[in-house]
């Protein structure tokens, strides 16, 4: 049996609840910091890295889900951890006020935990996705559960900001330990009873040890080269997350206000994406994921190439239909991208799905990571050398470059035009 629309909708809530838990620390909990207890904005900042340098632990949480027989119990037990770093991390900002040595250490253990709980949840839930969802079906599945996730995300951060006006320390705890124990009942009746139905479909037990098990994925040609798409992919992702609404800011004299909006048109092309990916790649059967993939590369590229582009000309009135423009693409190419990674994680060795999900996932968020933080870093030192213009320009034709390799490497992998032979590969790794 295979996932039916119903049950891929109750996964994606566990999506959701995953947001909604997440988005408290890069929101909440990270204006707290730096605005209410005037602490530097590098503080959160490194927190967050840190959650998702913890995340490099994803391959052993599908090789985990592969060998135990069992992703449910991950998916749920990831979740409980999740939580409780979660309620730690807020526990800890609250502690930040008398003792900063004890809330820093309090948070360092809380958004460690937050890492684990986010790899071990999510990659279980992904390599469930990928074992039990029938191929015509991944395009829309996975368009379903990131729009899940982005709206977990979007509803938190908009009801918790509401709910947590006038601040107290104690209102906050409050709504934390709502939010997060509403994300772990949720998860828990989500799950319920969905992996015995398709029982048949997911791996058995293995008890290979997990070098062993991570080395034969690594083998794997296709599974190496999709790994360093994901990682090139989505370091061209994340390279213009902290840079887009300063671009705006100091080229075209954008004010606070009209740069969060431009976010937020950003985030709406982003969302109208992956809708017309689902739409098209299973409603309307219009192309292959491998196209979709590889369209949506192309087109961020030339969105990138347009930014720069607008700001050589000085066209500010073009700056928020670019803007829509690179998240449309953005969003084609997320959401197919994920639709493939569950179409790969099944071939290869038997018994492998959740470690390449894994080990994919952990490539998304070094990545995720690395990329914010080079883009920052880029066109801070290429400011000291160049006009606000040029320096920004670069950096985003340094993104569409990347995001050109990436539709190459894609369209070879998920073409399947790979050479058969064990030891061929598109990058050399052996």
């Amino acid at each position: 049996m295979t996932l039916s629309w119903l049950s891929i909708v109750r996964l994606g809530l566990v999506q959701m609840a995953l947001g909604a838990v997440v988005v408290l620390t890069t929101s909440t909990l990270n204006r707290l910091m730096v605005v209410e207890l005037a602490l530097p904005a590098v503080l959160p900042g490194l927190l967050v890295a840190l959650h998702y340098g913890i995340q490099i632990t994803r391959p052993n949480w599908g090789f985990m889900s592969d060998a135990g027989g069992s992703r449910t119990r991950w998916i749920i037990g990831g979740m409980i951890a999740l939580a409780l770093g979660g309620f730690g991390a807020a526990f800890g900002v609250v502690l930040l006020e008398s003792s900063f040595t004890l809330g820093l250490l309090t948070s360092i253990l809380a958004y460690g935990l937050i890492g684990l709980g986010v790899g071990a949840s999510g990659t279980s839930l992904l390599a469930l996705l990928a074992t039990a969802t029938a191929p015509h079906r991944r395009a829309a599945a996975a368009t379903i559960t990131w729009l899940m996730m982005i709206a977990g995300i979007a509803i938190t951060a908009g009801t918790v900001g509401s709910f947590l006006d006038p601040y107290s320390p104690a209102l906050l705890l409050k709504i934390v330990a709502i939010v997060t124990i509403g994300a772990v009942v949720l998860t828990t009746l989500a799950v319920a009873g969905i992996e015995a139905k398709v029982m048949a479909t997911v791996d058995t037990t293995d008890t290979t040890p997990f070098r062993q098990g991570l080395a034969e994925v690594w083998s794997e040609p296709k599974a190496r080269n999709f790994t360093i798409f994901v990682f090139l992919s989505m370091t061209a992702y994340f390279m213009q997350e902290l840079i887009l609404e300063p671009y705006a800011g100091l080229v075209f004299n954008f004010t606070p206000g009209q740069s969060t909006s431009l976010s937020g048109a950003q985030n709406g092309g982003v969302f109208l994406g992956m809708v017309t990916v689902g739409i098209c790649a299973t409603g309307l059967k219009l192309g292959e994921l491998k196209h979709w993939v590889t369209g949506g590369c192309v087109l961020s590229a030339l969105a990138l190439t347009g930014l720069w582009a607008i700001g050589q000309a000085d066209m500010a009135h073009l700056m928020t239909p670019m803007a829509i423009f690179l998240g449309f693409a953005n969003g084609a190419f997320a959401v197919a991208a994920i639709g493939s990674m569950m179409q790969l994680a099944g071939e290869g060795r038997e018994r492998r799905t959740g470690t390449r999900m894994g080990l994919w996932g952990a490539a998304q968020a070094v990545a995720a990571g690395f990329g914010g933080l080079l883009g920052a870093a880029a066109v801070d030192i290429l400011r000291r050398t160049f006009t606000d213009t040029d320096a920004f320009g670069y950096v985003f034709l340094a993104e569409g470059a990347l995001f050109l390799i990436a539709a190459y490497l894609a369209f070879q992998i998920i073409e399947g035009r790979t050479k058969p032979s064990a030891t061929s590969s598109l990058i050399p790794g052996e």
